[in-house]
């Protein structure tokens, strides 16, 4: 990996490895990786752990329109057993202080585990942004690369042109 970066310190800005400065270096490095990764090596799988993977379904779940969905029927379908069909030996009589229990619990268990998926996401995104940051680094060495190879044809052509 090394060596490849030597030698794309040579190709893009025509400088030893020793003469790039630290981030010429780093991009150097990613540009390197990236190459590496093109050539065969495996694919990215998923990484995530047991934890992360059921975290991301149960966001995923509760941040839906089924849920919400099942949540109001379920509600309706509680009130309505416990008011109108089991009307003198309802299980959770008004003012449904089990229902509220269990509402409780559910925020309590769903919520820390929303900011557990959120917490990882931010996470990927702030990865996404330094990855673009160091891809928007190669780009400009690329562009000075470029720029460098224009000069030096212009350079070559010059004399050609005032004959």
């Amino acid at each position: 990996m090394k060596h490849r970066a030597h030698q794309l310190a040579l190709r893009f800005l025509g400088k030893q490895w020793d003469q790039a400065d630290e981030h010429e270096r780093r991009v150097l490095m990613a540009m390197a990786e990236q190459i590496g990764r093109r050539r065969g090596a495996p694919g990215s799988a998923d990484k995530r752990t047991t934890g992360e993977r059921i975290a991301d379904q149960v966001a995923s779940f509760g941040g839906s329109w089924t849920f919400i969905g099942i949540f109001v029927a379920t509600l309706i379908g509680w009130i309505a057993l416990n008011t109108w069909i089991l009307a003198g030996h309802a299980f959770d009589p008004y003012p449904y202080i089990l229902l509220n229990l269990l509402l409780s619990c559910l925020a309590s268990l769903q919520a820390p585990v929303i900011l557990m998926s959120q917490n990882r996401q931010a996470a990927n995104d702030r990865q996404r942004a330094e990855e673009d940051y160091e891809i928007n680094l190669q780009a400009e060495i690329e562009i000075k690369a470029l720029h460098e190879k224009m000069d030096q044809l212009a350079a070559q052509i010059e004399p050609l042109l005032r004959k």
